[in-house]
């Protein structure tokens, strides 16, 4: 069993992210009669750590109800800097969908901040 502080790395905060915590992946049409949905939100995990160990992870970390976590490889890009040939490592994200009606206060603070 991974502590708790080493599975997950850090979350991803992109417009996708954004977009798919705040709506749950449903269209505007399909929010307009209901009013709870599932937040999805991103990770960085270690690359050994499975699905087990994200959920017990996440619910640890901030005490929330895990309902899915997907995961996938991300496979790093080949970079260059004038005759140099490098490589950026692969690593794991995970997509965790939180039980209808759980929020992660960190994320609601960041976009607050973000926008004000």
């Amino acid at each position: 069993m991974r502590a708790v502080e080493s599975v997950i790395r850090r979350p991803i905060l992109t417009e996708k992210s954004s977009r798919l915590r705040e709506t749950g992946g449903r269209t505007a049409a399909d929010l307009e009669g209901e009013a709870e949905f599932r937040q999805k939100v991103f990770f960085e995990v270690a690359r050994e750590a499975n699905k087990i160990e994200i959920r017990r992870a996440v619910e640890g970390l901030f005490k929330v109800k895990v309902h899915d976590v997907r995961t996938m490889i991300v496979r790093g890009k080949d970079k260059r800097i004038g005759r140099f040939a490098g490589r950026r490592p692969n690593w794991k994200k995970a997509i965790v969908t939180l039980a209808e009606g759980q929020r992660i206060e960190l994320f609601e603070a960041q976009s607050a901040a973000a926008e004000g």
